[in-house]
């Protein structure tokens, strides 16, 4: 079953857990791709350092800053797009990174994007409850592990929280 808007109008951190094990998909004019989210993290508004929007609302960012249920596809290192999924009310920035996925080349935000052929110009503000991409909820409930998050050493003391969230049997975590 497709997620409605109700699923990402909660708290980050709950939308972030539970996102594990549900399916995300996106349909293409010629294949549907499909794989198991394994593997996440959340950024929560203005206080969190490694939020994009703790230097404020930009061009990049915009998408953060609206209502939960919408993708926010942003460019890093030069060369890979992630796939945030917006969080919480419109006007507070949040969104849940999804880092990795069961299914083959898809592990890490930027493989996973390639692999699922994701991007800023494309993808970018889709609306989660419409038909080209989406979650699905498949009756899944998979046990939860939590630690740091990934590459954001620059965030100080917010480096330190544990909001990245994955699925226990995961051998190892999700790369860049």
């Amino acid at each position: 079953m497709k997620l409605k808007r109700s699923f990402y109008l909660r708290p980050t951190l709950e939308v972030a857990r539970d996102l594990l094990g549900k399916y995300l998909v996106h349909q293409t004019a010629d294949k549907i791709y499909e794989g198991k989210i394994i593997e996440t993290e959340a950024y929560v508004g203005p206080e969190d350092l490694a939020c994009h929007a703790a230097r404020g609302r930009t061009k990049r960012n915009e998408m953060m800053f609206g209502k939960g249920g919408f993708a926010y596809v942003y460019f890093i290192y030069g060369m890979y797009y992630c796939l945030n999924l917006t969080t919480e009310k419109e006007g507070f920035p949040a969104a849940v990174l999804i880092r990795a996925l069961d299914y083959p080349k898809a592990h890490g935000p930027g493989r996973l994007c390639r692999e699922f052929k994701i991007t800023r110009e494309a993808h970018n503000g889709l609306d989660l409850t419409g038909n080209v991409l989406w979650v699905e909820d498949r009756g899944e409930k998979p046990e939860i592990q939590s630690g740091k998050r990934i590459g954001v050493a620059y965030a100080g003391h917010c480096a330190d929280w544990p909001w990245r969230f994955f699925v226990s049997d995961v051998a190892r975590p999700s790369r860049p």
